[in-house]
C-alpha cells in the first residue's frame, strides 16, 4: 500500500517528541563539525603530522556526528547502549545520595549503585511509563562522563600501539593504526561536544522540569532550537571561534597523593561546568535574547558560540593529554621483537 509522505512525516515527528534524554540530540551536526576542527587548530605543531593531512582533517570532522547516525536503527540493544552515553542528568544523583565529586570513575560500579538506591528507595525515583520506555533507559541518569573517560583511555591505548608499531610494524600495520587513532579521535568529539551542551546536563533537556517560578520555557521544541536552530537562523561565524583558538594544554588532576593521570574528575568538572549554564541558558530565552528577529542579542551568540569553544577546547587538551600519557605496550613489543627473531630464522644474522 502506497504510504502517504506527510503522514509519515507527521508519525516520525510525533515519535521524537516522545523520546526521553535519549532521544536528545546535542549540536546540529555543522555544530559537532566546528567543534572537532577547533580541537584540531589547538594542537601543537609537533602533534603526529598524519592527523593534520586534509584527508584525516576531513574524516574526524565527518566522524563528529557518528554516534548521531547510530540512532538511525531501530534496534534495541544499540538504543539502550548509545542513548545515555550522551547526557548525564546530574539532579538524578540526588535520590542516589551521590554527588558529582564521589562519583566512581567505573561505569558498572556507577550502574550498580543505582540499581542499589531504587532498590532501597523506589520512592525516591519517579515512576517509568513502560510504552514509552522500550529500550529501558529511562531509569538511567546518563553515562556521558563514563563515556569521555572510556574514549580518552582508548585513545591513550592507540598511541601506545602506534609507538610500537612504528619501532617494528609493517607499513600497513602503521597505517591501521593511524586510522584507529583518527576514527576515535573524531568520535570521542562528538561525546565532549554533547557535554557543552548544557541541555545534556540536566532532566530539564527540553523545557523545564518541575516547580517553574521563574517561568522559564517548557517547550518541547527548546533543545533543537538551541543545537542549531537558532545558530543557523542568526548564521554561525567559524571564523571568528577559530581566531580565539588557545594552545592545547596538558590535563593534570591533582589529588592527595600527587599529580594523577585520571581523567574522570576532570571530565566531571567539565560537564558540571556545563550544568552551571542550565538556568542562566534558560534565563536567555526567558528574556528574549534567543530569538532570530531582529534586531538579534548578542548575549545569544555570544553564549552558544562559546559553548562550541569550550568543547574544542575541552577536546584538544583530552586529545593532546592522551597522546602524552600513552604508556609503552610492553606486551605488544615482545610479541614485534619475538616475530622480528622468527623472520631472521635461527642461521640468520640479527639485525642492527
Amino acid at each position: 500500500m502506497k504510504q502517504n509522505p506527510l503522514r509519515c512525516l507527521l508519525i516520525l515527528l510525533a515519535s521524537l517528541l516522545l523520546l526521553g534524554p535519549s532521544g536528545a540530540w546535542a549540536w546540529d551536526y555543522e555544530g559537532h563539525r566546528l567543534i572537532n576542527q577547533i580541537a584540531l587548530a589547538s594542537l601543537p605543531t609537533n602533534f603526529p603530522a598524519f592527523v593534520f593531512t586534509p584527508a584525516a582533517r576531513e574524516r574526524i570532522a565527518f566522524l563528529s556526528g557518528e554516534p548521531d547516525r547510530w540512532r538511525n536503527t531501530p534496534d534495541l540493544p544499540l538504543r539502550h547502549c548509545n542513548g545515555p552515553d550522551h547526557y548525564i542528568d546530574f539532579e538524578d544523583l540526588t535520590p542516589m545520595g551521590l554527588k558529582p565529586a564521589n562519583l566512581s570513575p567505573l561505569r558498572y560500579v556507577f550502574t550498580a549503585q543505582l540499581a542499589v538506591a531504587r532498590e532501597k528507595n523506589p520512592g525516591a525515583f519517579p515512576p517509568i511509563d513502560a510504552a514509552r520506555d522500550t529500550d529501558q533507559t529511562k531509569a538511567l541518569p546518563g553515562f556521558l562522563p563514563w563515556t569521555i573517560t572510556e574514549y580518552a583511555g582508548k585513545l591513550k591505548s592507540a598511541f601506545s600501539y602506534l609507538r610500537e608499531l612504528e619501532q617494528e610494524g609493517t607499513v600497513e600495520e602503521i597505517q591501521n593504526a593511524q586510522a584507529n587513532i583518527i576514527y576515535l579521535m573524531g568520535v570521542m568529539g562528538h561525546f565532549v561536544g554533547d557535554g557543552s551542551q548544557p541541555l545534556h546536563t540536566t532532566r530539564s533537556y527540553n523545557g523545564w522540569v518541575g516547580d517553574n517560578p521563574n517561568r522559564y520555557t517548557t517547550t518541547n521544541r527548546f533543545h533543537s532550537w538551541i543545537d542549531g536552530g537558532y545558530l543557523n537562523r542568526v548564521g554561525l561565524k567559524p571564523k571568528e571561534l577559530l581566531a580565539k583558538v588557545r594552545p592545547a594544554r596538558l590535563l593534570i588532576a591533582p589529588d592527595i597523593r600527587g599529580p594523577s593521570t585520571n581523567l574522570f574528575p576532570m571530565v566531571v568538572d567539565y560537564l558540571q561546568e556545563g550544568f552551571r549554564q542550565v538556568e542562566p541558558l534558560y534565563q536567555l530565552e526567558r528574556d528574549g535574547k534567543l530569538s532570530d528577529r531582529p534586531p538579534v542579542s548578542p548575549e545569544g551568540y555570544d553564549f552558544l558560540a562559546g559553548r562550541l569553544l569550550v568543547a574544542g577546547q575541552m577536546l584538544g587538551d583530552l586529545w593532546l593529554t592522551a597522546r602524552h600519557h600513552a604508556p609503552p605496550d610492553s606486551f605488544l613489543r615482545s610479541q614485534l621483537s619475538r616475530r622480528k627473531l622468527a623472520a631472521e630464522g635461527p642461521g640468520k644474522p640479527k639485525s642492527e
